[in-house]
């Protein structure tokens, strides 16, 4: 049996698959924790891979192994390879007010949608990058490289293959690094980061001199077609005298259509630490209203995306709030009556991107003695985070013929029945499964093999729209300020 390795470096944690190459049946998994906070240094992420990858019994029989990681974070190194500072992850909106000054110095929405198929947020990099030029000019003149979550841990696991060392965190933890030079990343997580364009498949290295100041070292872009090879000497099981191939890796969105097995016409509703909504589309986009991104996908296609900043953490502090767990807050929910009883939640717990107000708070609108009940706070939280990304689905513009229901907050009941009242069409949800890691399992495997790896059967939700629900919370969310 030949294996694969699929990596899920998310905002929270680190999930490690192990696969089989030709049918994708899981042979062993393992995860470790990151730290909370919206900034982070990078060795964190690659202590959470080595934890994670020894939980999953190492890289024994592995032939190919492909990183996905969060989208935008910033991590700058200096000429030695060292980070300069810790990486400003996606969910960071302290550079707002830079993303308003990009926009007006290029033009406006327009210029930025025509050139690199986005609208700047605080999310992008290209923001974070104004941000430091700005606020930390000394460590952005150190800077001698730029690149995303994923691309270090490539990097890193590259350093760490070619060294030679048999897998053991103690043996990896303090691995060499190669040269800047070998950084690379993917067109898919590269269309992220506000200086790469999907249309012409090149970075737009005069956008980053005019947020940064100058243009450090970039990771080069390989397709989907490309490998990055490192050699261990010591792997054992390892078939090809311990040759392990590293696939290029992306971002975790791209990871996820992979993993779910997205096709022309679907569109994937994510419900993880943030909410996303991506369709698979043969053209590249161009929205200047800024609610869909227009990004690249990890197949050579597209991949056009809404993204919420509030999701399956709107229905955890829900359930600290009624000291509830996340099961009985489902089963709550369920409870309370559609609409909850005329209880509104503007889930906006950490601002928002998608609409961009990045100094928002949630709120609670219709608050009643009558709806003053466990049951209708967690009816309502859930809806209003289902509200959030309704509006994103209708911000694509699209007639799907499939939605796709994944992510964590997925495995709740309550979301799974709520959702078809929210979305006002029939919902597919998949089985839970690490559909990122396995999204990066699957490109690791096309690495070695044209891989066969079948779906397990979807369950299929319907229910009668409530379009009084998405009335109240387009009401109450146009009464919010930044």
């Amino acid at each position: 049996m030949t294996l694969v390795a699929g990596v899920d470096s998310s905002t929270q944690s680190c999930k490690v698959v192990i696969r089989d190459a030709e049918t994708g049946a899981l042979v062993r998994e393992g995860r470790a924790r990151h730290p909370d906070g919206t900034e982070v240094h990078p060795s964190h992420w690659w202590t959470a891979l080595l934890q994670a990858l020894e939980e999953a019994g190492g890289l024994d029989g592995v032939a190919a192994i492909s990183v996905a990681g969060q989208q935008h974070g910033m991590v700058c190194l200096d000429e030695s390879g060292n980070v300069v500072r810790d990486a400003l992850l996606w969910n960071d909106t302290r550079s707002a007010q830079a993303a308003t000054d990009l926009i007006k110095e290029l033009g406006g929405p327009q210029a930025w949608a025509d050139a690199v198929g986005l609208v700047p947020v605080a999310s992008f990099t290209v923001t974070k990058l104004r941000w430091l030029a700005e606020h930390e000019p000394d460590n952005a003149r150190r800077t001698a490289a730029v690149c995303l979550p994923h691309d270090w841990l490539t990097w890193r696991l590259a350093g760490a293959l070619a060294s030679g060392a048999p897998f053991s965190p103690a043996a990896w933890q303090d691995a060499p690094t190669p040269p800047l030079d070998h950084l690379t990343t993917d067109r898919g997580d590269a269309s992220g980061t506000g200086y790469w364009s999907p249309s012409t498949g090149s970075y737009r290295t005069d956008l980053l001199k005019a947020a940064f100041g100058s243009v450090p070292l970039l990771p080069r872009v390989l397709g989907p077609a490309d490998e990055v090879v490192a050699t261990v000497t010591g792997g054992e099981g390892a078939p090809g005298s311990g040759r392990v191939l590293i696939a290029p890796g992306t971002g975790d969105n791209m990871a996820a259509a992979l993993g779910v097995g997205a096709r022309s016409g679907d569109v994937v509703v994510s419900l993880g630490t943030s909410g996303t909504v991506f369709a698979v589309a043969e053209s590249p986009s161009a929205d200047p209203s800024g609610a869909v991104a227009g990004f690249a996908d990890a197949t050579g296609r597209f991949l056009p995306l809404v993204c919420t900043l509030n999701a399956a953490r709107v229905m955890d502090a829900a359930a600290r709030i009624a000291g509830v767990g996340l099961d009985e807050l489902s089963d709550l929910a369920l409870q309370a009556p559609p609409g909850a009883g005329g209880l509104t939640l503007v889930p906006y717990l950490e601002g928002e991107r998608t609409p961009n107000r990045p100094t928002a708070t949630g709120s609670i609108h219709g608050l009643t003695l009558a709806t003053s009940t466990p049951a209708h706070l967690a009816r309502a939280a859930i809806e209003g985070m289902l509200c959030g990304l309704a509006d994103a689905l209708d911000a694509l513009a699209l007639r799907p013929e499939r939605v796709l229901l994944i992510g964590g907050a997925a495995r709740s009941e309550a979301v799974r029945r709520i959702a078809p009242t929210i979305f006002g069409v029939p919902i597919t949800v998949p089985p839970p499964a690490e559909y990122v890691a396995n999204g990066a399992a699957h490109q690791a495997a096309t690495l070695l093999t044209t891989p066969d790896w079948r779906s397990e059967d979807t369950a299929t939700y319907e229910g009668e729209a409530v379009p009084e629900i998405r009335h109240r919370y387009a009401r109450a969310t146009g009464h919010i300020l930044d």
